[in-house]
């Protein structure tokens, strides 16, 4: 080997990172003994960061350009390393490249359902899922709080970690919101930025953001739905008659779809249609006819007695049956209540006169 091949391999002269991934988030620039030769040319990308990791210990980062690695352009491992006085020999350290590139496309979804409180519906579970957005937006601390030393740390390592956050903030943003259930599907654009707010502050501390965060979908169990397709024909018939009618349709036709069924089917069919005919039948071709309204109860009337140029009352007709039992009211006992005319003896008013019939009379002759 000569001097030429043992400075090439013993010495950096370009330090940079081509990425031909798309889920590569960090990449450690691979030098055996991490020699760095002084002077050499760093190139960092566009969607890319450059951090020097000395010795442990975070040093300086680069942005996206082309530096040449001197004094000048690295403060922090200057400092580390106390380079008071210019420096010309190799120096060791290890280089992240870390991608600053947005991550598309990337899935989330509530793997139980949620449960809360509908205003209209009461409580309820719902599903939800959708797509996000990542990107790294502190690269040192994202080395630190989340890669450490991995050599090649890739965005499955922490997509999973990031989905269940997701689904944690969507799940408390979800229950106190008070949007109905019917009213999310025309809210998902709102609800999703509520949750990307929610989140940030979380992911801010691993050095990420959340660009977007999209709802796609928002779905309830399969019973409630079906619940609300029986709502929703009901809503479509107008009424409970002619709800029934279109039940009775939909399972003779069901049946004649089916003729070999069994008698069961066959059964229930004809059942059905003819309760719709007999229901049809009663109602009319305009639907139900309303009732005719029940007669008003009977007017109780209260009387008035005349005794000995004097009145008392009123009594009502019970009273004046204890009264004719006891022997106060007799016969001959003028009485009088509203509408009639003048006094009238107790015989003559056809509905006291049955008062005097629940004793015998006195016998022939007595």
């Amino acid at each position: 080997m000569g001097i030429f091949d043992f400075l090439t391999g013993e010495f950096i002269d370009v330090i940079h990172w081509t990425d031909d991934t798309r889920d590569t988030m960090v990449w450690r620039f691979e030098r055996e003994g991490h020699e760095i030769k002084y002077g050499a040319k760093l190139t960092v990308r566009e969607g890319q960061a450059a951090v020097f990791v000395h010795e442990g210990q975070l040093a300086d980062v680069f942005t996206p350009g082309l530096y040449m690695l001197e004094t000048n352009n690295m403060p922090i491992l200057t400092t580390l390393n106390h380079w008071d006085h210019g420096f010309k020999s190799p120096f060791k350290s290890e280089i992240y490249f870390v991608n600053t590139t947005r991550f598309n496309d990337l899935k989330w979804g509530t793997k139980n359902p949620i449960m809360l409180r509908d205003p209209e519906f009461g409580p309820t579970r719902l599903r939800s899922y959708g797509t996000y957005t990542v990107r790294v937006s502190d690269p040192a601390k994202f080395l630190s709080e989340i890669v450490g030393t991995d050599g090649e740390f890739t965005m499955d390592e922490i997509s999973y970690q990031i989905r269940n956050i997701i689904v944690q903030e969507f799940s408390r943003v979800i229950a106190s919101s008070g949007i109905p259930v019917l009213d999310m599907a025309a809210n998902t654009a709102d609800l999703g930025k509520l949750v990307a707010t929610a989140i940030s502050g979380t992911i801010a501390d691993y050095g990420l953001t959340l660009p977007e965060l999209y709802i796609e979908n928002i779905s309830l169990p399969p019973a409630v739905e079906a619940a609300l397709d029986k709502r929703t024909s009901s809503g479509i018939a107008g009424d409970l008659g002619r709800f029934t009618e279109y039940s009775a349709a939909e399972a003779m036709t069901e049946a004649a779809r089916n003729p070999n069924g069994g008698g069961m089917g066959a059964g229930l069919g004809m059942g059905m249609g003819m309760a719709m005919a007999q229901a049809g039948m009663q109602q009319g071709p305009w639907g139900a006819r309303a009732a005719a309204p029940p007669p008003p109860p009977p007017v109780e009337h209260v009387w008035h007695i005349a005794e000995s140029g004097q009145t008392h009352g009123p009594y009502s007709k019970a009273a004046l049956g204890r009264m004719a039992s006891e022997g106060k009211l007799t016969r001959d006992t003028h009485v009088w209540t509203a509408g009639q005319d003048g006094w009238q003896r107790a015989e003559d008013v056809q509905e006291l006169a049955q008062l005097f019939t629940v004793m015998p009379p006195p016998p022939p002759g007595a």
